[in-house]
């Protein structure tokens, strides 16, 4: 057996581990989730140098003052949208592109933004490479969202804006779901947000919650 294959024997079998005690083990329920984040290597999602804790439940730095989020966030949030294989999904934030990589498994399309160009870059090629065909990244402003493609019927941010974007309000549709960190840094609220079949918006809590900033470009 090759130092490769024992490699992926060791972050198999810790994948499995995560998703067992770390998802289930909390309360994570849908077979669709636990399936996604069972088959995606989030070891590949992170720098080299932290692979060994890949599949612990932290947060990670991947630079430039972004994180990837642990597991058990990233799993609360993608249940919460409740998204099915017809789906079409925007996330803002797209970090080194784990989160829109177990989207991926689990809906049609998945529109992602990073307004740090060199995240962006990097997370376009990582999903390329790793034959994610169904997810498009845009380098840009995800306070603007993506017009072009609305209206989606579910939307994900995974950085903390201080109050929703109107924008991406208005490009939820009618029946969607959203779920985003808002509040201050480091203190927020995970909020869920539903839009009725009459485009009447209600808000919830889901969880409270710690993550960075959602940036704007510069006006």
């Amino acid at each position: 057996m090759t130092d490769s294959a024992d490699s992926d024997d060791v972050f198999s079998r810790a994948r499995e581990q995560m998703v067992r005690q770390q998802l289930a083990g909390r309360g994570i329920r849908d077979p669709g989730v636990l399936r996604a984040m069972s088959e995606t290597p989030r070891h590949l999602f992170v720098p080299p140098s932290l692979e060994n804790r890949a599949y612990t439940d932290q947060a990670l730095p991947i630079g430039y003052s972004a994180t990837i989020s642990q597991p058990y966030v990233v799993a609360l949030m993608t249940e919460s949208l409740r998204v099915s294989k017809r789906d079409r999904v925007l996330e803002i934030g797209t970090g080194s592109g784990y989160q829109a990589a177990v989207l991926a498994g689990l809906v049609r399309q998945v529109y992602t933004i990073e307004i740090v160009p060199e995240l962006a870059r990097a997370a376009r090629e990582r999903l390329r490479r790793l034959g994610y065909s169904n997810v498009a990244v845009r380098e840009g402003d995800g306070y603007l969202g993506w017009p072009e493609e609305a209206p989606f019927d579910a939307i994900v941010i995974t950085a903390a804006p201080d109050e929703i974007p109107p924008a991406l309000l208005w490009q939820l549709k009618n029946g969607g779901r959203m779920v985003a960190p808002v509040g201050p840094s480091f203190e927020q609220d995970l909020v869920l947000v539903t839009k009725s079949a009459s485009g009447a918006i209600s808000r919830s809590t889901i969880a409270g919650v710690a993550f960075v900033p959602m940036k704007r470009s510069p006006r």
